[in-house]
């Protein structure tokens, strides 16, 4: 969660990425598994578009109530991926009162 003011909070509630990973080691099963049990996180899909010789590419949507992207990020490099872009955000705000 993001503290924009001092009512003000942001949350992330979907993001779709683009990521680049290695065929060898973990395989989109384990990954989907290690994303969804993240705290805030509701879904994980993963979607091969593309394979070549040592690399995949994947589209990767997730959607939850507060998504650290930091923590998506750092599971996806542990697990021999690369963001290559984010594609799409959406995240809401919540006024404290």
């Amino acid at each position: 969660m993001l503290h924009i003011g001092e009512n003000v909070k942001m949350a992330i509630t979907k993001l779709v990425l683009d990521v680049l990973k290695t065929i060898k080691g973990s395989t989109i099963v384990e990954l989907a598994e290690k994303l969804a049990s993240l705290p805030g996180i509701r879904t994980v899909s993963i979607k091969v578009n593309e394979v070549d010789v040592e690399t995949l590419t994947l589209t990767v949507v997730i959607e939850g109530t507060d998504i650290d992207f930091s923590k998506v990020r750092s599971i996806v490099e542990s697990m021999g991926g690369v963001i290559h872009s984010v594609d799409e955000v959406i995240a809401v705000s919540e006024e404290r009162h």
